[in-house]
């Protein structure tokens, strides 16, 4: 009998050394080495975390901080202008300054009030309410103008007794908000400061209305004139619905007419049809500098 050998721990039996990263026995297959995972480190990770957050909160802090000072920069002028109004005058002027009045003096409004007529220059300037009535002109362009056409002809028909004449067909036209908007957003496009010159050197309202803001302002008028005429040029439905002869119709009912009783005649029909574009484009030649600018001011300042 043979003697059996002794069997050697699987792990070393046969295996005499690595190939390339493997476990290579003699005569065997290669068998791969086991690898060893990297980790991160939970802890360096949690670490960094925790310092972005309070980089995070000083960064924040700061930032309101400055905010708060800016804030108490900006409100501090209109806390002493309130405060003060409270005081005597003696402490008003007193050194150093009180920043909270050592007697109360409300009677010190009523008194300014009264001293001059303030009542009338709040008239004269900006009232209160202006944006919401500016609001509610800015709406009605948001009413589509066929809701308005039976409403318009009852009231210039039948309460106005304007049917089949001119006022009919120009006066509805008259208040145009789209008009309003432009001169207004044109008109604050104007330095206050430029009307505040004038006066100081002694001109009148008048004269800067007329010598100064009249020529600053020709570009959106004549934009308001130019948009104006070309919507009553072109105006069709309200004037066939307010007139009924022909000698109170418009050109474009008149061209209307003209294409009914010219039928196949297309050259005729062309040549009308130029006649009756010819003014509006030569209209806009003429206007193209003043209308391009008035548009373009109309935005700088709102």
């Amino acid at each position: 009998m043979v003697a059996e050998a002794p069997v050697r721990p699987a792990e070393t039996v046969g295996y005499t050394g690595t190939e390339g990263g493997v476990l290579a026995p003699p005569g065997g297959p290669v068998v791969p080495a086991p690898t060893t995972i990297a980790t991160t480190p939970v802890t360096r990770v949690a670490v960094d975390a925790t310092a972005r957050v309070e980089r995070r909160a000083l960064t924040r802090l700061l930032f309101h901080l400055i905010l708060l000072a800016g804030a108490l920069t900006t409100f501090f002028p209109f806390y002493w202008m309130v405060v003060t109004a409270f005081k005597t005058n003696n402490e008003a002027i007193a050194q150093p300054p009180t920043f909270i009045p050592r007697e109360w003096h409300p009677e010190n409004f009523g008194i300014s009030w009264s001293a001059a007529p303030f009542p009338r220059y709040f008239m004269s300037m900006q009232f209160v309410g202006k944006n919401v009535v500016f609001a509610a002109l800015l709406a009605t362009m948001m009413i589509p103008s066929d809701a308005t056409l039976i409403p318009n002809f009852v009231i210039v028909t039948k309460w106005l007794g304007w049917y089949n004449t001119y006022q009919a067909q120009f006066v509805p036209a008259i208040g145009s908000v789209f008009a309003i908007f432009l001169l207004r957003q044109f008109f604050l496009s104007i330095p206050k400061e430029l009307e505040e010159a004038a006066l100081i050197d002694g001109c009148s309202r008048f004269r800067f209305l007329w010598a100064i803001l009249l020529p600053l302002s020709v570009p959106a008028l004549i934009t308001v004139a130019l948009m104006n005429f070309l919507a009553a040029w072109n105006s069709f439905l309200w004037p066939l619905l307010v007139t009924s002869s022909p000698e109170m119709r418009p050109i474009q009912l008149g061209l209307i007419v003209f294409q009914s009783e010219a039928g196949g005649r297309y050259a005729e029909l062309m040549a009308a049809s130029s006649l009756v574009i010819l003014p509006t484009v030569l209209v806009f030649l003429l206007a193209q500098k003043y209308f391009v600018e008035g548009i373009a001011r109309t935005g700088l300042k709102g």
